[in-house]
């Protein structure tokens, strides 16, 4: 049986040991969790926002690496993207979230990742699988050439029943200009999750599986 051995980039990763998952958004203003992509744009605006903060009061905790929602499921983007009006350019704060917070984690010497969300709730072309993978290709591109290198890529796998993405022209996007960066469970992952969202596992914690075809989205009916 062949040794598999981390590449350096997941041996790095293991070693930062402790990072600040950083999420916010147009739901923050609404006092939701999670929308529907119909609200309002206008309502975005963050007064006070200070990356810069972030970072030190995570460098503060002891936390060695930073990631950011660039866009969740109802398909807000917290930078001026060119494929949307779904954005910050459209909101009462004209500003970039990605650039200040890739800005300051960079002067502080802090990893930075990004999370884009391949469901989107808000986009009407989400209907047809090729016209948005055409669109969430432009957004990834936007993200991995603009903010400088990125530690990981976040590709959450929420709103997958039902839907395939062409995640080998994705992967193709993410090697091409962020070769370094980890990728999250979808895709072509190179780190992977333990399995639920308690942040806890059991040590020796063992990959059992390497698919399921259950999640926190399929029915009681779908499942007898």
């Amino acid at each position: 049986m062949a040794t598999i051995r981390p590449t350096p980039q997941q041996l790095r990763w293991q070693e930062l040991e402790y990072g600040m998952f950083c999420h916010f958004g147009i739901n923050t203003f609404y006092g939701k969790e999670w929308s529907d992509g119909t609200l309002d744009p206008a309502a975005f605006y963050p007064r006070h926002v200070d990356p810069v903060q972030w970072v030190a009061t995570a460098q503060a905790a002891g936390m060695r690496y930073l990631i950011l929602t660039a866009k969740h499921h109802d398909g807000f983007c917290l930078w001026p993207t060119e494929t949307t009006d779904y954005s910050v350019r459209c909101s009462q704060w004209q500003g970039d979230i990605v650039g200040a917070t890739a800005a300051a984690c960079r002067a502080a010497g802090m990893p930075f990742g990004l999370y884009l969300s391949p469901w989107d709730r808000h986009e009407p072309c989400y209907s047809d699988p090729s016209a948005y993978d055409r669109f969430y290709i432009r957004q990834l591109t936007e993200l991995c050439t603009r903010y400088g290198p990125l530690a990981e890529l976040w590709f959450d796998g929420a709103g997958l029943e039902g839907r395939v993405y062409d995640w080998g022209a994705i992967m193709a996007v993410a090697r091409q200009h962020q070769p370094d960066a980890l990728i999250f469970t979808m895709g072509s992952p190179t780190i992977r999750w333990i399995g639920n969202e308690d942040g806890l596992a059991s040590a020796p914690c063992y990959y059992m599986v390497d698919s399921t075809g259950v999640s926190a989205f399929t029915s009681a009916q779908a499942q007898s």
